[in-house]
């Protein structure tokens, strides 16, 4: 885990230089998972974000506060009224447990001064947070625990609160460097350096330990893969002053906040530290950052928004999900009718067939044997026939069942292409959904889909959600860019607010919003083309792949096919351009 307990301890330290003191202005609940605190400081006011999501639980000031939802939770509501103006007096850390213990001193009903505590405690997918009163009862929490879930230790309203069952291990802050040298050669099994330390010190994360190793291999000179059971002198002496140094830091609150890039993964930050990382050498890029509250602001920003909004597109996900899944299947059948329909001719030949030789067969038989006038070499062939009726009656049934394909291969022919129009502008919505940013988003993408009758419009008068403008950016060259935001806005952006002379962009092929640059009458430039089209390539299907094929023509060249589904277009006199998905500044 990346937030370990050295990294809290930096954390607490922030909170304790920035925060105590602070009133409770504001309490918000995002989600089930998270809590936003916001506090009145005397460098202005902060958020303060608690999260126990399973892939990212935390604590840190937020400057990436989640969208509200219209009507809080109960506990929200419940903090709201104990927790509403109350002043931060202390921040704790049991040693180095990734639990902090946020103190409030709050007013109750009768007026009296009472103590809150809001324990966060950073587990994993057994994080929580915890409301518990002066007396040490818990009010309640994020995520209760009773017996089904845990025999061990409950979270539940009115139960008193204990402290999760303590690891075996050492802390940094506590312990000595040879204590813990001599408890990592006491482990039971042989295992590399990093891999031993991540066993025996408490509140150490895997790059941390690994770091350990991988500095003293190189200051011993030892080979990389150190284990438990084969230190010389030399790597204990190294692997002390680097103990020794980790502990300095944990004590002091001496780190530095680092992000660390993994070079092939487009940049993108894998991991953060509180103290410089050199382990991957030429494979990641190191920041360091000006607070440790920012660098976990921005570590988990990205996923934790790619997160909230699939838990809040849950039921968008699985309808379009479904929907999907059942016009395939429809198609697969379908299209396997329409094959058993590709020898409706054959049908028509052996009708003739019959029909020219009635004379010579028998009432009864169960086949005839004739010549098929309609092979240049007179091939005899045989047609097997209903022994049930009669020989002009086989031919009729023969006649009717021709006619019968025919009519179903026009008919499923059209039902199949119906159907692919359908899939293609439902798997265009899943995008749309995937791409959504708020729940204004999404509540748009709703109307749009209760209008095409995939979604039953709720009773009574509703207020429909005010429609968002689309996304805008400018060129480094100063044209403006703008990007439509769903299917409906596609629609409204480029066959009602663009001008004809602007330029439309759209990734060929391949689902996306639509773009459009605005050239107030002037020439487009290379410059604007280029970033238009890694803007439209972003705003697409294909945001994670390069060399994305990207099309653009006038305003004046895109129509709308009549009947069309929403976002649907066609167009023509049409260049294009492959680039790099990328997001202008």
């Amino acid at each position: 885990m990346a937030l370990d307990g050295i990294f809290l301890h930096h954390i607490k330290t922030e909170l304790e230089k920035e925060a105590i003191g602070a009133r409770v202005s504001q309490i918000y609940q995002p989600n089930k998972d998270e809590l936003v605190i916001g506090l009145r400081t005397q460098n202005g006011n902060k958020k303060l974000l608690l999260s126990s999501r399973a892939n990212s639980p935390r604590v840190h000031f937020t400057e990436y506060a989640p969208e509200n939802p219209a009507v809080p939770p109960m506990l929200c509501m419940l903090l709201r009224k104990r927790l509403g103006g109350g002043k931060l007096i202390s921040v704790r850390q049991p040693d180095l447990e990734r639990i902090l213990f946020l103190d409030f001193e709050a007013v109750n009903e009768l007026g009296d001064r009472v103590q809150l505590t809001v324990a966060t405690e950073i587990m994993g997918k057994y994080s929580n947070i915890i409301i518990i009163n002066g007396e040490g009862v818990i009010i309640d929490s994020l995520k209760r625990v009773d017996m089904t879930m845990s025999s061990q230790r409950l979270v539940l309203p009115n139960l008193k609160y204990e402290l999760p069952p303590a690891q075996d291990k050492l802390s940094i802050i506590n312990s000595s460097a040879d204590e813990i040298i001599k408890r990592i050669k006491a482990l039971d099994r042989q295992m590399p350096l990093n891999k031993a330390l991540l066993a025996v010190l408490q509140g150490t994360s895997p790059v941390v330990c690994r770091e350990i190793e991988h500095t003293t291999s190189l200051l011993s000179k030892a080979d990389f893969d150190i284990t438990n059971l084969n230190m010389t002198a030399q790597i204990e002496a190294v692997l002390i002053e680097q103990l020794n140094t980790l502990s300095d830091i944990a004590k002091n609150s001496s780190g530095t906040p680092y992000m660390i890039y993994r070079n092939e993964d487009n940049g993108k930050p894998f991991d953060m530290s509180f103290m410089q990382i050199s382990q991957y050498e030429g494979g990641a890029t190191v920041k360091c950052y000006e607070s440790f509250s920012r660098l976990a602001d921005d570590f988990y920003a990205e996923r934790d928004k790619a997160d909230r909004m699939k838990i809040k597109a849950a039921d968008l996900y699985k309808l379009l999900t479904n929907t999907m899944d059942r016009l395939s299947r429809k198609i697969n059948l379908q299209s396997a009718e329409l094959d058993r329909c590709k020898n409706r001719e054959q049908l028509r030949i052996f009708g003739d067939l019959l029909q020219a030789n009635l004379y010579r067969i028998e009432k009864g038989s169960e086949s005839v044997a004739v010549q098929n006038f309609y092979d240049e070499n007179m091939a005899e062939i045989t047609i097997p026939l209903n022994p049930a009726i009669s020989p002009a009656s086989n031919a009729q049934k023969y006649y009717k069942d021709y006619r019968k394909a025919k009519t179903a291969e026009k008919m499923l022919t059209q039902q199949i292409e119906k159907a692919k129009d359908e899939l293609d502008y439902i798997d265009a919505t899943l995008d749309c959904v995937r791409r959504a940013e708020s729940e204004k988003d999404l509540a748009q993408i709703r109307l749009e889909l209760i209008e095409q009758g995939y979604i039953k419009a709720p009773k009574g008068k509703q207020k429909p959600p005010a429609a968002l403008p689309p996304m805008e950016f400018t060129s480094s060259d100063g044209f403006k860019i703008l990007v439509g935001r769903n299917n409906k806005q596609n629609d409204k952006l480029t066959l009602k607010t663009a001008n004809k002379n602007d330029v439309w962009f759209h990734t060929k092929d391949i689902h996306g919003s639509h773009t459009i640059v605005v050239t107030d009458g002037k020439e487009i430039t290379e410059t604007a083309i280029l970033e238009a089209a890694q803007t439209a390539a972003y705003f697409s299907k294909a945001r994670e792949s390069s060399q994305v094929p990207v099309d653009y023509t006038l305003v004046r060249f895109v129509s709308k096919p009549s009947g069309a589904k929403p976002g649907m277009v066609i167009y023509v006199n049409n260049s294009t351009v492959y680039v790099t998905p990328k997001i202008i500044g």
